[in-house]
Order: C-alpha cells, then sequence, then structure tokens
C-alpha cells in the first residue's frame, strides 16, 4: 500500500512538473547543476504545504505543548520526546527556556534535543521518492530520546529536583520574547506568521535545499558516480558519526538539510545521518547558553548530547541498519 501510494505520487509530481522540467533543461548549465535546479524545484511547493500547516499547529496549538511538556512530570522525557518529534522549530526553544526556569528536568530537555528533528522531516516529505524515510528517521530519534531521557533523569541525574511554578507564571516572564528561524515569534505568534512565515521559511529553505545539492551533485560529479562520493565522508568508518554529530551542533536549519540529503545521496550512513540529527538541536542551543545560569551546567548538557548521538550513531551503522537499502520500487 505504501509502495503504491509512493509510486503515484512520484508519477503525480513528475507530470506536475514536465513543462517546468522542460524549460529548466535549457539552462546554459552543465547537467549536474540543472539537475540540482530541478529537484530543487519540485520540492517547493511541497514545502509551501508542509509549513502552511506546521504554522497552523504551532499558532493554534503551541501553548498546548508548552503546558503538556511543563507540567508532564514523570512523563516528561516521553511527552517531550513525542511533541519535538513534530517538524516544527520552536519546541526546542520553549524547551530550553522551561529548563532555565527548572521547570522540565535535564532528561525531558536533552530527550526534546535529540528528538527535534528541525528541518530534516519537511525536507524528506517534500520529495515523495523518499517517504518511506520518515518513519525510520522520526523511529530511531525518538526511541534514542526516550531512552536517553529516562536513563539522565533517573540514573545520572536522580537527585536533581526543580520546584513547579504557577499556572500563571509564563516561559517569557523576565526573560522576553524567544525567536525562532526568519527571527518570528515562537510564543505569541500573530496571524500575520500564518501566511508570512510559511511563504518566508519555504523561500529559506529552498534555497539552502539549491546550495546543499549543487555541491553535493557537484562532488557526484567529480568522483564519478553516486557510490564513490561515501569516500569524501569517511566511508563507513567509525569516525563519521562522531563527525556528523560535532556538525549537527552548529545550530543553523542547513545543517540538517546537509545531513538528511547527504544521507539520501548515500554520502554517510543511516547512523551518521542520525547521528547528526540527533545532535541538531536547532536554535535551543543558543537559548540554552543565552537562558541557562550555570555555564557549567550548559557545557555538561551539550556534551551529553554530543556523547549520546555519538553513541547511537555508531551502534546503528554497526547494526548495518540503512532503510535508503530496502526494496522500495518507485
Amino acid at each position: 500500500m505504501l509502495v503504491d501510494i509512493i509510486q503515484f505520487l512520484v508519477k503525480l509530481n513528475d507530470k506536475l512538473f514536465f513543462a517546468a522540467d522542460s524549460l529548466l533543461e535549457r539552462l546554459p548549465l552543465p547537467d549536474w547543476a540543472i539537475d540540482a535546479v530541478i529537484d530543487s524545484v519540485h520540492m517547493l511547493p511541497f514545502l509551501v504545504v508542509i509549513f502552511f500547516v506546521i504554522e497552523f499547529i504551532e499558532y493554534y496549538y503551541s501553548d498546548k505543548m508548552e503546558s503538556l511538556a511543563k507540567y508532564s512530570g514523570k512523563a516528561g522525557p516521553f511527552a517531550g520526546s513525542l511533541l519535538a518529534s513534530f517538524p516544527q522549530c520552536g519546541f526546542s526553544v520553549i524547551a530550553s527556556t522551561l529548563y532555565s526556569k527548572r521547570l522540565i528536568t535535564k532528561g525531558t530537555l536533552i530527550a526534546v534535543f535529540l528528538s527535534t528533528s528541525d528541518e530534516a522531516i519537511p525536507v524528506l516529505l517534500s520529495d515523495p521518492a523518499y517517504l518511506y524515510l520518515v518513519v525510520p528517521v522520526v523511529a530511531a530519534k525518538i526511541c534514542i530520546a526516550i531512552t536517553a531521557g529516562y536513563f539522565i533523569d533517573f540514573i545520572i541525574d536522580c537527585k536533581h529536583k526543580y520546584t513547579e511554578k504557577s499556572d500563571s507564571h509564563s516561559i517569557n516572564d523576565d526573560c522576553g520574547e524567544d525567536t525562532g528561524c526568519c527571527h518570528h515569534h515562537v510564543t505569541g505568534h500573530s496571524k500575520s506568521d500564518l501566511f508570512v512565515h510559511p511563504l518566508k521559511h519555504s523561500a529559506n529553505i529552498f534555497i539552502f535545499i539549491l546550495f546543499v545539492t549543487l555541491v553535493i551533485n557537484y562532488y557526484i560529479m567529480l568522483t564519478g558516480g553516486e557510490e564513490n562520493l561515501g569516500r569524501l565522508f569517511l566511508g563507513d568508518s567509525v569516525f563519521q558519526p562522531v563527525v556528523t554529530a560535532i556538525v549537527g551542533l552548529i545550530p543553523n536549519c542547513a545543517i540538517s538539510i546537509a545531513i538528511t540529503l547527504m544521507y539520501v545521496k548515500g554520502a554517510i550512513s543511516f547512523g551518521s545521518a542520525i547521528a547528526g540529527l540527533c545532535s541538531s538541536a536547532g536554535l535551543g542551543l543558543l537559548v540554552l547558553v543565552k537562558r541557562n545560569t550555570s555555564a557549567k551546567d550548559t557545557v555538561k548538557i551539550i556534551l551529553i548530547l554530543l556523547a549520546i548521538s555519538i553513541f547511537a550513531g555508531i551502534a546503528i551503522q554497526a547494526a548495518g541498519i540503512s532503510p535508503l537499502h530496502l526494496n522500495y520500487s518507485v
């Protein structure tokens, strides 16, 4: 059933862009560049739709998501992991702010960071040929996040205590407004965000995708094929998840886009992709550095996040797990 749906969407996508592809193929560019432009243009309409849906959900349900994380108690790592897996850019920011006020535990915060997908899921959703990868990526990150969150709370940080604040205490009290990508407000959305931010965000992500795809296609051309591209990125060595996890710490959505595209192009393994996407907590890390009163605690959290991401990536790579190689005839 899933294969049939994917095949239908791929064929529909090809028909919708047949005329545009014919025009783009006439551009005075090398084949690898034209392919990058075509692939990126194919994603654009899907990105717009996806980000409109995400913005709608954020606008109407962000307060409920915040409250659920704030009052989840012992279910914090579980609830935080599930909420953060939804492809929106503000929840890691909210979690960092809540943690700085000690309204959630360290395990919950790290679970949110590990589960946050940043732009990986929208990128996969925007290309019908990669839809089948969404479930393995999300499932892997949620499992890692829940396991790590409870391990931290009940084994490593079992003595940690935090005080519940009153219901009237907002995450913005004494802290000002948090901003997400494209400088839009994470809380206190205006109705204009429902229309302006999805378009602006789609344009930004399209540019990132085009740039990254151009770079990857260029190196594919240089190396003589996708099968040789992985050699530029340390092959399947144990060091690859280490490198991607460290790169993932960079708080920019272009990083998660690059990691996702390198995986689907065959440049890095699934374990390396998960390592990079687990450590890629987006703007949440910047907010943590800014808001957390203890620099030592902030460094500890970042190191724990990095260690878990590396360990998970190496374990997945050693197990030989790679959903990209499943036999989906699309």
